[in-house]
């Protein structure tokens, strides 16, 4: 029988013999270390750099923006914005610190707008919910076939090229990348494939991995602790509720303004490619690893991306498989009204940037690292470049926001559906080598991660 706790803590005591330390061995070495780290941490809230484009960015700023569009009535916090841009450009740091605890408890704690738009779509709690709102087809798809490794292959080369196209020009709108890139047709730069959306898709892989059909949302989350050692945004906020033992779902709405942004949005594609043509699966999929840090139309946004990829392997009219998407969205929810109405731009316009504008200006409210706006850039470049897939990674690219999640994912689609391979110029610079910051993954071969996802495919839907 094994030990009881205080048994175990009490024998610890029992057995531990003085030591007498000296000079140098004394005190808490690694101290100033962990001073340094926290205080770089909250500073970047109040300004950051993006890693891989050095867009700027102050993500306390936009988490009051989002809470705002939630329906809260955020004006106290904002009126803590300049003492906190004070405190940061004078170096304060114990002030900022402290000013900071002030500003989330006050964020946090916003009451309610109770007229705000927000307000007036249902909220989506539970997969059981969304699927009773929605209506799936259904395929019949042979994933013993060469066809299966053939489209997957080709959706995970997508994936991976878009992501180090929008690398480069994430966190910019149409008319400054424009002014430094010209029209972007190719690598704005020499390519890398460090990204932190792909990092999720592998911990849900390895969640897969470790226990196949019964594999849950608390498995999901499990690996993430284990294997990825930083975060940003939404999922910072979640890996400290893990971290803590807050689990799924609650782990993604416990203080988490964030918990509509893309992040969730930006991982959905490799469902699609756990059940293709099974949309209703990609969702359900979809909704368990979308939950471990989002909500509501958070999670929308990831069952969005999982059900094009799904489809994709048997379809092949892009336009058709975002409608049909749209349609698999409950039509009483606040993101429909996103989707919709980008698609409704697309058919009232002739070329993409004039239907991207009006959904712009509409979504200007938002971050540009919410689901809204990308999901709107999502269905504007899939419209327009209508199964080219050059033409789409263009207009994904000069659309701006949150380029490299948009582009990556639309990108899967499409390269699984046109089923053909990609123009050497995407995939020669990369090769077959897939680089990551995860613990225990820094190196990967995209083809055997492709044969992997099949392996695991055949078992989820056994």
């Amino acid at each position: 029988m094994s030990k009881k706790a205080w048994q175990i803590e009490l024998e610890t005591m029992q057995n531990s013999i003085p030591v007498v330390l000296k000079q140098e061995e004394q005190g808490w070495n690694y101290a100033e270390t962990l001073e340094m780290v926290e205080d770089a941490a909250v500073a970047m809230k109040w300004h950051s750099n993006v890693p891989g484009s050095h867009a700027e960015e102050h993500v306390i700023i936009g988490a009051m923006q989002d809470m705002e569009n939630m329906g809260y009535d955020i004006s106290a916090a904002e009126a803590m914005i300049e003492t906190g841009r004070k405190y940061l450009q004078e170096g304060n740091k114990s002030a900022l610190a402290g000013h900071t605890a002030r500003v989330w408890n006050v964020m946090m704690n916003s009451p309610k707008i109770p007229d705000h738009p927000y307000w007036k779509h249902t909220i989506y709690e539970s997969f059981e919910q969304y699927a009773a709102a929605v209506t799936f087809p259904e395929y019949d798809y042979d994933m013993t076939s060469e066809d299966f490794l053939r489209r997957t292959h080709l959706g995970w080369q997508g994936q991976i090229v878009a992501g180090a196209i929008g690398t480069a020009v994430e966190g910019y709108v149409t008319e400054n990348i424009r002014k430094v890139f010209g029209e972007v047709y190719d690598y704005p730069r020499t390519p890398n494939t460090f990204n932190d959306d792909i990092t999720y898709e592998l911990a849900l892989i390895k969640a897969v991995e470790k226990c196949g059909k019964n594999v849950t949302s608390a498995d999901i989350a499990e690996q993430w602790v284990a294997l990825v050692p930083m975060g940003w945004s939404a999922e910072e906020i979640a890996l400290a509720n893990l971290k803590l033992g807050v689990f799924p779902p609650m782990s993604g709405y416990l203080n988490n303004p964030y918990r509509e942004w893309i992040g969730a949005q930006m991982r959905g594609v490799i469902c699609g490619q756990f059940f293709p043509g099974k949309p209703r699966e990609a969702a359900r999929l979809a909704w368990m690893d979308g939950q471990v840090s989002h909500h509501n139309n958070g999670i929308l946004g990831e069952v969005f991306n999982a059900v094009m990829a799904s489809l994709a392997y048997v379809e092949t009219d892009i336009r058709k498989i975002v409608k049909m998407a749209i349609d698999m969205i409950p039509a009483d929810s606040e993101y429909y009204t996103v989707v919709k109405f980008a698609w409704d731009e697309c058919q009232k316009h002739e070329d993409w940037e004039s239907a991207w504008k009006v959904c712009e200006k509409k979504y200007e409210r938002y971050n540009w690292i919410h689901a809204y706006p990308n999901a709107a850039a999502e269905v504007v470049a899939m419209y327009f470049g209508n199964g080219d897939f050059d033409q789409t990674m263009h207009i994904i690219a000069m659309c701006g926001w949150d380029v490299d999640c948009n582009a990556a994912q639309i990108a899967t689609v499409i390269a699984t559906a046109n089923n053909i391979p990609l123009n050497e110029k995407w995939t020669a610079p990369i090769g077959d080598k897939l680089d990551t910051y995860m613990r225990d993954i820094k190196k990967l071969s995209i083809y055997g991660l492709s044969e992997h996802t099949c392996e695991l495919a055949r078992i989820l839907n056994a």
